[in-house]
């Protein structure tokens, strides 16, 4: 999913390939690399303008060669995306630090989140589904990703909300239902709270940018 959060113009390319051509023999090793990973939980490579060129230029010889019929079209595609997705690897590692596999513990409650977010948003809830206490999970989850519990399960339900304000017709009150507040009076406070702005403005303003 991509989301576009600034009111101002932008423009980019999007490389799209499966779980299944990752693991084709002869570039099965790619599923282990940083940036399919995510170790960090991160979501944004900071580019500098060498690292942009770089990634253009990948970009634009995939391009070529998915439109080509050349001979080994299929070991060429493998090899230069192979050769961006180890760049941007390098990129991951440099900016989030991660050398290490990722903490059990917090790839859990991360999966966790991602399947509870709209019944469950307290730390004590995450805590008794792992076993631990609410505040033994927060310190080890601080310690690996920089970032609360809380913080986790705010911004996976934020994104969950701007995307069903800008893809769907749903009201205010039935997105507040389907994330579990109590009431849309509720999520309009918090919604406010976490984007300066209220969910209406927010979807006139984000469906204003995508027309």
């Amino acid at each position: 999913m991509h989301l576009k959060e600034e009111l101002r113009p932008a423009e980019g390319m999007a490389l799209r390939f499966t779980e299944e051509f990752l693991r084709l023999e002869d570039i099965r090793s790619l599923m282990d690399l940083p940036i399919i990973q995510n170790p960090a939980n991160g979501h944004v490579l900071r580019l500098a303008p060498e690292n942009v060129q770089f990634c253009g230029d990948s970009f634009l010889r995939l391009i070529a060669e998915f439109g080509a019929d050349g001979a080994w079209k299929n070991r060429m595609l493998a090899a230069l995306l192979q050769q961006l997705l180890v760049y941007m690897s390098r990129l991951y590692q440099e900016q989030y630090r991660q050398g290490t596999a990722p903490n059990p513990v917090l790839r859990a409650f991360q999966n966790l989140v991602n399947q509870h977010f709209g019944e469950l948003h307290a730390a004590a809830d995450y805590a008794g589904l792992l076993h631990l206490s609410a505040d033994h999970l927060n310190e080890v989850v601080r310690r690996h990703s920089g970032k609360t519990v809380l913080t986790h399960i705010h911004e996976r339900i934020l994104v969950e909300a701007k995307r069903l304000l800008l893809h769907t017709e749903h009201s205010v009150k039935e997105i507040a239902d389907q994330l579990g507040f109590a009431d849309a009076a509720y999520f309009n406070r918090w919604f406010r709270r976490m984007e300066e702005t209220t969910p209406l403005l927010y979807r006139e303003g984000i469906r204003e940018m995508y027309r």
